[in-house]
Protein backbone atom coordinates (compact mmCIF):
# COMPACT_ATOMS: atom_id res chain seq x y z
CA UNK A 1 0.00 0.00 0.00
CA UNK A 2 2.96 2.53 0.70
CA UNK A 3 4.33 2.05 -2.57
CA UNK A 4 1.00 2.53 -4.15
CA UNK A 5 0.76 5.71 -2.48
CA UNK A 6 4.19 6.78 -3.18
CA UNK A 7 3.67 6.22 -7.28
CA UNK A 8 0.75 7.91 -7.23
CA UNK A 9 1.84 11.29 -6.40
CA UNK A 10 3.20 12.63 -9.44
CA UNK A 11 5.42 15.76 -8.33
CA UNK A 12 6.30 16.56 -11.23
CA UNK A 13 2.84 17.84 -12.47
CA UNK A 14 2.46 19.53 -9.21
CA UNK A 15 6.20 21.40 -9.73
CA UNK A 16 4.85 22.19 -13.67
CA UNK A 17 1.17 23.58 -12.51
CA UNK A 18 2.73 25.30 -9.63
CA UNK A 19 5.64 27.35 -11.50
CA UNK A 20 3.23 28.18 -14.25
CA UNK A 21 0.90 29.97 -11.96
CA UNK A 22 4.21 31.75 -10.32
CA UNK A 23 5.78 32.57 -13.62
CA UNK A 24 2.19 34.03 -14.02
CA UNK A 25 1.96 36.42 -11.03
CA UNK A 26 5.43 36.87 -11.01
CA UNK A 27 5.63 39.11 -13.82
CA UNK A 28 3.20 41.30 -12.66
CA UNK A 29 4.69 41.63 -8.89
CA UNK A 30 7.95 41.54 -10.05
CA UNK A 31 9.07 41.80 -13.53
CA UNK A 32 6.76 44.23 -14.33
CA UNK A 33 8.82 46.76 -12.83
CA UNK A 34 12.24 46.26 -14.76
CA UNK A 35 12.25 47.62 -18.47
CA UNK A 36 14.84 44.19 -19.55
CA UNK A 37 11.90 42.12 -18.71
CA UNK A 38 8.33 44.32 -18.56
CA UNK A 39 9.30 45.14 -22.57
CA UNK A 40 9.84 41.57 -23.70
CA UNK A 41 9.14 38.86 -20.51
CA UNK A 42 11.75 37.14 -21.53
CA UNK A 43 12.02 35.58 -17.51
CA UNK A 44 9.03 34.55 -17.73
CA UNK A 45 8.84 32.76 -21.05
CA UNK A 46 11.59 30.46 -19.53
CA UNK A 47 9.37 29.81 -16.62
CA UNK A 48 6.53 28.86 -18.64
CA UNK A 49 8.97 26.65 -20.60
CA UNK A 50 10.28 25.16 -17.50
CA UNK A 51 7.34 24.48 -16.72
CA UNK A 52 6.12 22.42 -19.38
CA UNK A 53 8.91 20.07 -19.29
CA UNK A 54 7.71 19.49 -16.09
CA UNK A 55 4.18 19.09 -17.15
CA UNK A 56 5.45 16.80 -20.00
CA UNK A 57 7.34 14.43 -17.98
CA UNK A 58 4.98 14.33 -15.77
CA UNK A 59 2.26 13.05 -17.78
CA UNK A 60 4.76 10.60 -19.46
CA UNK A 61 5.33 8.90 -15.79
CA UNK A 62 1.18 9.31 -15.15
CA UNK A 63 0.61 7.52 -18.54
CA UNK A 64 3.65 5.34 -18.10
CA UNK A 65 1.74 3.89 -14.84
CA UNK A 66 -1.01 2.10 -16.42
CA UNK A 67 -2.94 1.12 -13.10
CA UNK A 68 -3.32 4.53 -12.04
CA UNK A 69 -5.97 6.60 -13.37
CA UNK A 70 -6.25 9.33 -11.01
CA UNK A 71 -3.02 10.94 -12.30
CA UNK A 72 -4.00 10.83 -15.30
CA UNK A 73 -7.02 12.56 -14.60
CA UNK A 74 -4.94 15.11 -12.49
CA UNK A 75 -2.02 15.09 -15.02
CA UNK A 76 -4.71 16.00 -17.61
CA UNK A 77 -6.53 18.65 -15.80
CA UNK A 78 -3.28 20.21 -14.54
CA UNK A 79 -1.81 20.47 -18.23
CA UNK A 80 -5.02 22.05 -19.26
CA UNK A 81 -5.00 24.78 -16.49
CA UNK A 82 -1.26 25.70 -17.31
CA UNK A 83 -1.94 26.05 -20.91
CA UNK A 84 -4.53 27.71 -20.06
CA UNK A 85 -2.69 30.14 -17.37
CA UNK A 86 -0.37 30.22 -20.59
CA UNK A 87 -2.71 31.12 -22.99
CA UNK A 88 -3.99 34.42 -20.51
CA UNK A 89 -0.46 35.33 -19.58
CA UNK A 90 0.34 35.52 -23.97
CA UNK A 91 -3.40 37.78 -24.26
CA UNK A 92 -2.34 39.85 -21.59
CA UNK A 93 0.88 41.14 -22.64
CA UNK A 94 1.39 40.43 -26.38
CA UNK A 95 -1.66 40.61 -28.16
CA UNK A 96 -3.61 43.31 -25.74
CA UNK A 97 -2.19 45.91 -25.47
CA UNK A 98 -1.57 45.42 -29.36
CA UNK A 99 -5.37 46.76 -29.78
CA UNK A 100 -5.45 49.69 -27.97
CA UNK A 101 -7.90 52.68 -28.83
CA UNK A 102 -6.62 54.86 -31.93
CA UNK A 103 -6.42 58.41 -31.24
CA UNK A 104 -8.10 60.95 -33.50
CA UNK A 105 -6.40 63.43 -32.24
CA UNK A 106 -2.82 61.46 -33.48
CA UNK A 107 -0.76 62.40 -36.28
CA UNK A 108 -1.27 59.90 -39.25
CA UNK A 109 2.13 57.97 -40.25
CA UNK A 110 4.20 60.08 -42.63
CA UNK A 111 2.27 63.27 -41.61
CA UNK A 112 4.67 66.38 -40.46
CA UNK A 113 4.67 65.74 -35.83
CA UNK A 114 2.82 69.02 -34.41
CA UNK A 115 4.98 71.52 -32.74
CA UNK A 116 6.07 71.03 -28.71
CA UNK A 117 8.54 72.34 -26.63
CA UNK A 118 10.22 70.02 -23.60
CA UNK A 119 12.95 70.20 -21.76
CA UNK A 120 16.47 68.28 -22.58
CA UNK A 121 18.50 66.17 -19.98
CA UNK A 122 20.55 69.58 -18.89
CA UNK A 123 17.05 71.52 -18.32
CA UNK A 124 17.18 73.60 -21.29
CA UNK A 125 13.92 74.24 -23.76
CA UNK A 126 13.74 72.17 -26.52
CA UNK A 127 11.63 72.56 -29.32
CA UNK A 128 10.76 70.80 -32.54
CA UNK A 129 11.03 73.92 -34.96
CA UNK A 130 14.18 74.64 -33.65
CA UNK A 131 15.95 71.53 -34.32
CA UNK A 132 14.27 71.25 -37.89
CA UNK A 133 15.99 74.93 -38.09
CA UNK A 134 18.91 75.08 -36.07
CA UNK A 135 22.69 74.10 -38.29
CA UNK A 136 24.33 71.02 -36.71
CA UNK A 137 28.02 70.80 -37.04
CA UNK A 138 27.65 73.43 -40.05
CA UNK A 139 24.99 72.05 -42.04
CA UNK A 140 21.44 72.41 -42.03
CA UNK A 141 19.16 69.25 -40.44
CA UNK A 142 17.37 66.94 -42.79
CA UNK A 143 15.10 65.20 -40.11
CA UNK A 144 14.33 64.68 -36.72
CA UNK A 145 13.82 61.39 -35.00
CA UNK A 146 11.25 61.06 -32.70
CA UNK A 147 11.10 58.28 -30.41
CA UNK A 148 8.37 57.28 -28.60
CA UNK A 149 8.27 53.73 -25.45
CA UNK A 150 6.04 52.61 -23.95
CA UNK A 151 6.43 53.23 -20.02
CA UNK A 152 4.77 53.86 -16.15
CA UNK A 153 5.02 56.98 -14.86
Amino acid sequence: MATEAKRAWNWLLWAGFGLSVVAFLSYFAVFANFPSTRNLPWANLILFAIAAGLLVAGMRRAFGQAQFYRGKVFGSILSVLSALIFGVFVLAIFVYPRHLPVSAAAPKVGAKAPDFNLTDSDNRPVSLSNLLTEPVGGAAPKGVMLVFYRGYW
